[in-house]
């Protein structure tokens, strides 16, 4: 492993640290991510599978096939390990985590989740003065908030020195309207330094229509900003653009526009 190091590049360690945090990505998040070319992306991909850096699966598919989802192998969870002073995990351990990723019913959640976050560090990328300063994974909220809620992920996106920090509830449109506006209630009971705006990532247009007829007619707890977006209406810019519509107001505004319905939530403690 100490071979490894020396070949390792800024980028190949900024990969393995998010791979240790948020566990898989596509070939395509990863081209967004850190590359910018398809190209550029399969090659050195492909150079860090080789050396089990990475490890990778996919699912059959027809017709075409699945895009790779990638993972830390043996070797590159040695070197997240010994960077983090911890055990080093055995090879098959390893393997035997990746295999179980790839079974998780969970999985196509956390890549959708993954994917929001990625298409705001893409669009900062491509955007001065933008950036996302914050990007946390379930077990890090959950380890924020405790049992009181728990939230897909945590940021704070900053345009031009304007800090907007936000949890984010990924919806895939398999739960109940009621469940999924059922969880305003624990968001809430958060502390006043956490209230941060909730916004729900939709699949469809259609899917937002109908939780924003059950927010009008079950209300959004006081002391809540509550924005939606749908995934398959928003357009280039992604989440970072002026999709978010704020229940119980007209029109839509961006990411960057959006504040705390009481203004006293902190992102910096």
């Amino acid at each position: 492993m100490a071979g490894e190091l020396t070949r390792l590049t800024p980028r190949d360690r900024h990969l393995l640290d998010l791979l240790d945090q948020h566990k898989t990505f596509t070939t395509d998040q990863l081209v967004e991510l850190a590359f910018g070319s398809i190209g550029r992306a399969r090659n050195r991909l492909n150079t860090l599978h080789a050396r089990d850096i990475l490890d990778r699966f996919r699912h059959y598919q027809r017709p075409g096939s699945q895009s790779w989802r990638w993972t830390l192998g043996p070797v590159g969870a040695a070197i997240i390990a010994a960077a983090n002073g911890a055990t080093m995990p055995r090879p098959a351990a390893v393997r035997d985590a990746t295999a179980r990723l790839a079974m998780s019913p969970t999985l196509a959640h956390l890549l959708t989740t993954n994917g929001f976050f990625v298409a705001l560090t893409g669009h900062a990328r491509t955007h001065d003065g933008a950036r996302l300063i914050r990007w946390w994974n379930e077990t890090r909220c959950r380890e924020t908030v405790g049992a009181v809620v728990r939230p897909d992920g945590h940021g704070v996106w900053n345009v031009a020195g304007r800090a907007v920090p936000f949890w984010v509830e990924v919806d895939l449109g398999t739960e109940t309207l009621s469940r999924v506006a059922g969880k305003l209630a624990g968001y809430a009971a958060l502390p006043p330094g956490r209230a941060y705006p909730v916004l729900f990532w939709l699949p469809t247009a259609a899917r937002e229509l109908n939780l924003h007829a059950h927010l009008t007619r079950s209300g959004v707890p006081d002391g809540l900003t509550v924005a939606t977006a749908a995934a398959d209406a928003a357009g280039a810019g992604g989440p970072a653009g002026p999709v978010w519509r704020v229940a119980g107001r007209g029109g839509r505004v961006s990411l960057a526009d959006l504040t705390p319905a009481g203004g006293g939530a902190r992102w910096d403690a």
